[in-house]
């Protein structure tokens, strides 16, 4: 679906464009269309392919989807894929795509599998006409931007509720939910890591060394996108390393209550086999025992028996078994 196509030039918005219109602007001087697609179909692919000179294998990506973060130079074409990454209305992670094509007087988005519009962008850009007069590739950037800033609110989500998990790893009887809750977290980590790690790198070309033509006259704001992704790289990996550590710290927990567990019925297994013991001698039926006859025998057999295991109680309690 065709979102919006729009002509340039030094800075300031010519006019809205029809996809027939687009072949009378995209070879004048100082002037570059900003096109922006929603799941586009394959003929809207084709079309934009035959307006802008596209690579067939850039266009087949796009079309299939499902790619890894990346850039690509396909002569003077970059082609960009890019994760966009929410939450659906489940509370689970959901990871669409942004393909970007730029060339020197085009820049073609594609938003696929996504509900995040990006219409924010253009109304950014042209309030900035002093940074749109660098055309295409600052538009590029803007794009860029935006989809990465979009990670760091999914950021600060996980990091609340890793700290909520936290929270809970020292309430008895919750280390099985604990674990469940961590190991789910992890998996959101690995969801936003793939979209990022990938990216970061592809990203580190775009400022440092040998930068393609379209990016040449914008290496420092792509070098602070690089930036916003090194950062969040970063928290991601000490998110990490903190489900580690509170799956360690939750699973000694478990230890720890299970060997709680083991001395309670450790003390009440002595206190009843002292009991036991007591009450198996004086059951043997010998013909010859001198407690048989006493008068005061019984009530005597039960205070000594209830005598011992009190004691043995107020030992297990003192030292903490019970």
């Amino acid at each position: 679906m065709l979102i919006n196509c729009v002509a340039y030039e030094d800075g300031k918005k010519l006019a809205d464009l029809s996809v027939e219109q687009i072949s009378d602007f995209v070879h004048r001087p100082n002037c570059f269309v900003w096109v922006a697609l929603r799941d586009a179909t394959n003929d809207e692919l084709e079309k934009m392919q035959e307006e802008f000179g596209l690579h067939d294998l850039a266009v087949e990506d796009a079309r299939h989807g499902h790619q890894r973060p990346k850039v690509e130079e396909y002569g003077d074409t970059l082609f960009v894929v890019m994760h966009a990454v929410e939450f659906s209305a489940t509370d689970e992670l959901r990871v669409g795509e942004v393909n970007i094509f730029v060339g020197r007087n085009f820049v073609l988005s594609v938003r696929n599998r996504s509900t995040q519009n990006l219409l924010g962008v253009r109304e950014r850009a042209e309030h900035e006409p002093h940074l749109l007069k660098h055309g295409a590739g600052f538009v590029f950037y803007a794009l860029m931007d935006a989809v990465v800033d979009r990670y760091f609110p999914i950021i600060d989500a996980l990091e609340g509720e890793l700290e909520v998990i936290e929270e809970q790893i020292f309430v008895r009887g919750s280390a099985r939910a604990n674990i469940e809750h961590l190991y789910a977290l992890k998996r959101r980590i690995g969801v936003v890591k793939h979209a990022v790690t990938p990216l970061m790198e592809s990203v580190s070309k775009l400022w440092s060394g040998r930068v393609p033509m379209v990016c040449e006259n914008n290496r420092e704001y792509f070098r602070d996108v690089y930036d916003h992704l090194v950062r969040i790289n970063g928290t991601l990996e000490a998110l990490r390393d903190t489900i580690g550590t509170a799956i360690q710290v939750n699973l000694s927990m478990v230890t720890i209550e299970e060997s709680e567990t083991t001395k309670q019925l450790a003390a009440w297994a002595g206190i009843f086999a002292v009991a036991t013991a007591f009450a198996g001698i004086w059951g043997m039926n010998f013909e010859h025992m001198p407690e048989l006859k006493w008068t005061y025998g019984y009530p005597m057999a039960l205070g000594v028996i209830g005598v011992t295991c009190y004691l043995l109680y107020r030992r297990f309690k003192r030292v903490g078994w019970l």
